[in-house]
């Protein structure tokens, strides 16, 4: 299992870090109950198991929805 925490360029409603959450959530291999959007700071954490996602394919689907991806750190959990 690792954990991730992607910065994103801004989030600027409650709806877009829902929309981020729920896109997040969806992928088998996230764990559900640690996808947390920190709206102030703008920032998405996550525990996932790298055998069934790659951090690449939430930060895709992030993309998708219509935000950037600034930066992203990984570890071992």
């Amino acid at each position: 299992m690792k954990s991730a925490s992607i910065q994103l360029d801004t989030l600027t409603c409650p709806s877009c870090a829902q929309k981020i959450e729920g896109a997040t959530k969806a992928f088998a291999g996230v764990d559900a109950e640690s996808v947390k959007v920190l709206f102030n700071s703008s920032k998405v954490k996550f525990d996932f198991d790298d055998e069934k996602v790659s951090v690449e394919d939430v930060e895709k689907a992030i993309a998708d929805l219509g935000y950037e991806v600034k930066k992203t750190r990984v570890k071992d959990k």
